[in-house]
């Protein structure tokens, strides 16, 4: 009898352990708070991830848009003013101390610069081939004329050597000059003459002389370069040709002469006389320039401005080899030699107020008066030096 109730015993826990078995957990249940209280579960699943992600995201966008925002406000925002801060204290003068007044509004000397550069457009120049002339005209120079022309100044005046002589104090109202269509010399064709000794003094090859279309010449018909079929006095273009400087004085080997190229006042067979002592003075009291300016070949000398009847003194010792007028544009002309190779020129002067050649100077004597004779548009003197027969600065020596 007591064994009965063991079974039924063993029977009833048996059945409930199956029961308890069979059935599902839930979620109220003791076993699942059990388990979701585990530390870190919760952040082990996909949607809290998901979730901490997307908010993480938010949060660094939103600094990044601030931080941008912020940096474009502050650069557009105005630089502050400085404040100027006094670095040392202000001295007032004692009573009774004035000051000069400062005004520039009676100036009447002095130079002024304009608002804006005045840039003179280039003189549009006609293309051609043949050689046609010019009037010179009141205002007209060398510079002018060869700018109108598209040409150098050289060109110019070597063109026109047999009409105004080799410097542009020959230039005067009236005067007919040739103008080149290019750069170049004007030479007048002399009997005896080779092209091939003119075109070697003017530094270019016959060929250019003879295929130059303006000068009319057939290359079978000029025949031999040496003694060519030219007529004398035809005048032809040299382009590109370049002629030196004419010495026009020739040097004191020998006794001291003028030179009767520049007219009929020359004199000479001087052995005896005073000689320079090396360095000159100015040849007037005028030491400003009114003309041209020292530009060889085009000019050889200084203008000096002046009035008539300024005196005129010799720059240095020497014997006078040429008083009188000449015919090569100076107009009353005084030529100084000074001995070892120098001479000075002083052109233009005043009629009768020259000392005669042969006559020994002084430097700084008064050799004559301004003038404006010869090619000249007003008073002023032409002054040269000229050594061994060529032109020098007279700036690097004038004291």
């Amino acid at each position: 009898m007591n064994d009965q109730p063991d079974s039924e015993s063993k029977i009833e826990d048996s059945d409930l352990e199956k029961s308890e078995a069979d059935s599902p957990e839930r979620p109220g249940s003791e076993n699942s708070l059990n388990t979701g209280s585990k530390p870190g579960a919760i952040f082990r699943r996909p949607a809290v991830i998901r979730t901490a992600m997307l908010i993480t995201t938010g949060l660094v966008f939103t600094l990044l848009v601030w931080g941008v925002g912020s940096l474009i406000v502050h650069a557009t925002m105005p630089t502050p003013e400085p404040t100027p801060v006094p670095t040392a204290t202000l001295v007032t003068l004692p009573a009774g101390v004035s000051t000069p007044a400062f005004s520039a509004s009676a100036q009447s000397t002095g130079l002024l610069r304009g608002h804006e550069i005045q840039i003179t457009p280039a003189t549009a120049v006609e293309d051609r081939t043949e050689v046609t002339q010019y009037t010179v005209e009141e205002g007209d120079t060398i510079f002018g004329i060869a700018d109108k022309f598209g040409l150098t100044p050289e060109t110019v005046l070597w063109s026109n050597r047999y009409v105004i002589g080799d410097t542009p104090d020959g230039l005067s109202i009236g005067v007919e000059l040739f103008i080149l269509p290019m750069d170049g010399v004007y030479h007048r064709w002399s009997e005896g003459e080779g092209l091939n000794g003119v075109s070697s003094f003017y530094g270019v090859s016959p060929d250019v002389i003879i295929n130059y279309p303006g000068n009319n010449l057939d290359q079978d018909l000029v025949g031999d370069y040496s003694n060519p079929n030219i007529a004398p006095g035809t005048m032809l273009v040299v382009p590109g040709g370049e002629r030196p400087t004419v010495a026009w004085i020739v040097p004191r080997d020998n006794p001291a002469s003028g030179n009767s190229y520049l007219g009929p006042g020359a004199c000479g067979g001087i052995l005896y006389g005073d000689v320079g002592t090396g360095t000159f003075t100015w040849p007037t009291t005028e030491r400003w320039i009114s003309g041209y300016e020292y530009n060889p070949p085009v000019h050889n000398g200084l203008d000096f401005a002046g009035r008539s009847g300024f005196s005129i003194f010799a720059s240095d010792s020497g014997v006078i080899v040429y008083s009188g007028w000449s015919d090569r544009g100076y107009g009353n002309l005084i030529v100084i030699d000074h001995d070892r190779g120098w001479q000075t020129f002083y052109a233009h002067l005043l009629d009768g107020s020259m000392l005669p050649c042969g006559s020994n100077v002084q430097k700084g004597q008064l050799i004559g008066l301004m003038g404006s004779t010869g090619r000249s548009t007003g008073p002023h003197l032409h002054f040269e030096m000229r050594l061994n027969g060529y032109p020098v600065n007279p700036w690097q020596f004038l004291n």
